[in-house]
């Protein structure tokens, strides 16, 4: 009897933690990801009296916005690595282009995932700032569109170096995601 039981058992958990091997989650492959962005300073500076007749660079303004285009390979079903380019217009002369890496940690793959994503970019144009450079995050979620395009939106919080300045962006953002695998959304099963 207590072999029965010890059998009964066995066959019950590996029926409960065995995996179907039919269902596996899908990955996008090669993706291309434009995306608009529009950003608000969080962070008060200080400002430093003027008392030279020279020009100085003054701190940021409220509001930034910008543009995106990150490229990169979905190779797990939940993680993607992208690199790309990131225009970003602060104020006047702050006309900064970055070059950007980008991992992407994704939950829930298929036509709703919801996303992480870690940015970081380092200034490659001159402008009244050099060595400028960003660190931030983006919390979204993608909405299937076609057998192809995803549409998405997120929020947005960064951190940049911006010479003797460091301010703080919290925005959102609303891209689109073209992608190799034509299964990855409920579009591209026939």
């Amino acid at each position: 009897m207590k072999r029965l039981l010890i059998i009964f058992a066995l066959i019950s958990f590996s029926a409960a933690f065995s995996q179907e091997a039919g269902i596996s989650k899908q990955t996008m492959g090669f993706y291309f990801n434009p995306s608009l962005n529009l950003g608000f300073k969080l962070n008060k500076e200080k400002e430093a009296p003027n008392t030279t007749q020279y020009i100085q660079t003054t701190p940021p303004r409220k509001f930034t916005y910008g543009i995106t285009a990150i490229g990169g390979y979905n190779f797990l079903p939940n993680f993607a690595l992208g690199t790309g380019f990131r225009y970003s217009f602060i104020e006047d002369n702050y006309h900064l282009i970055y070059l950007m890496v980008q991992p992407k940690f994704i939950f829930d793959p298929g036509d709703r995932p919801f996303y992480v994503e870690l940015n970081y970019g380092k200034q490659l144009n001159h402008a009244v700032v050099s060595d400028a450079e960003f660190w931030g995050a983006r919390l979204g979620i993608q909405v299937s569109y076609s057998k192809r395009i995803s549409q998405e939106g997120g929020i947005f919080l960064e951190s940049h170096k911006l010479g003797n300045s460091n301010p703080f962006f919290v925005g959102i953002s609303y891209g689109v995601t073209i992608f190799s695998n034509k299964n990855y959304t409920g579009y591209g099963e026939d």
